[in-house]
């Protein structure tokens, strides 16, 4: 009885929610302040990493929302019959997972593809470092701007606007680099903003430590592709011992079983 009560009302709440009187993108888009409390702080900076600029995270995050909330739904009225503490803290739990799977499943990616995405920064940097010893370092970044990687467009936009908008505080790199958290981002938006606040007779001097920074980390990003790259022929080739030497072992066993008769 009670199957047949709860399939009635998944689909009146279907239908309702195709004709518009019911929407939980609405109710989630209404409730968005309460909701971006449970949001990671570097859950944009993986969306951007996976999809660029063209997702807007806050579109997605919403969308985690709604999974896990309605799987949550699904299963307590699953167990409306018998409902209790440890089926509601379940139903709960199962919640949860679905709504962290692809916060999860981005960062993963993120980790895959690690210092693929760390060499970009860098990489960006040594072509505005050319750029500054023509121009300052808010002109620079400005021109620098459609050759830059697309994933950091959006918060270079953010940081060239808040700068231009007078704001000389070193607070619009800091939050670049928290929005971009790679390998020493915030080491290296501290010297840029340095530079920025140096005197025009000593702006060689710094570029040079600029300069020097910028192979630093040019080359730990080198370090650790060869590191990678090592560390994966070696599994590969562990496997293939493996294998090898099980096989062995299976073909050594099979001829003492025919040899004995067994």
């Amino acid at each position: 009885m009670y199957f047949e009560i709860i399939l009635v009302g998944i689909i009146i709440i279907f239908i309702m929610a195709k004709n518009g009187s019911v929407s939980t993108s609405n109710f989630i888009e209404d409730n968005e302040m309460f909701f971006r409390r449970f949001k990671e702080d570097d859950w944009d900076f993986y969306c951007k990493a996976r999809y660029g600029d063209n997702i807007n995270p806050n579109v997605l995050f919403n969308k985690r929302i709604k999974n896990g909330a309605i799987v949550t739904g699904i299963l307590l009225c699953f167990f409306i019959g018998q409902l209790n503490y440890i089926r509601i803290i379940f139903a709960c739990l199962v919640g949860i997972v679905i709504f962290k799977y692809d916060y999860t499943r981005i960062k993963g990616y993120y980790k895959k593809h690690l210092n693929d995405i760390d060499e970009m920064l860098p990489h960006y940097l040594k072509s505005l470092e050319i750029l500054i010893q023509h121009y300052t370092v808010p002109v620079a970044m400005g021109k620098s701007m459609n050759d830059a990687p697309e994933i950091f467009r959006s918060g270079l936009q953010q940081l060239v606007n808040e700068i231009n908008a007078g704001n000389d505080t070193i607070n619009p790199y800091m939050d670049f680099a928290k929005a971009y958290p790679v390998r020493d981002s915030m080491r290296m938006m501290r010297l840029l903003y340095r530079l920025s606040l140096g005197r025009q007779e000593r702006k060689q001097e710094q570029l040079l430590a600029f300069s020097r920074s910028i192979s630093s980390l040019q080359q730990k990003a080198r370090d650790t592709k060869y590191k990678n790259r090592l560390e994966k022929m070696e599994s590969k080739t562990m496997r293939m011992l493996v294998a090898t030497g099980v096989g062995v072992m299976v073909l050594l066993i099979i001829a003492v079983m025919r040899m004995m008769n067994i």
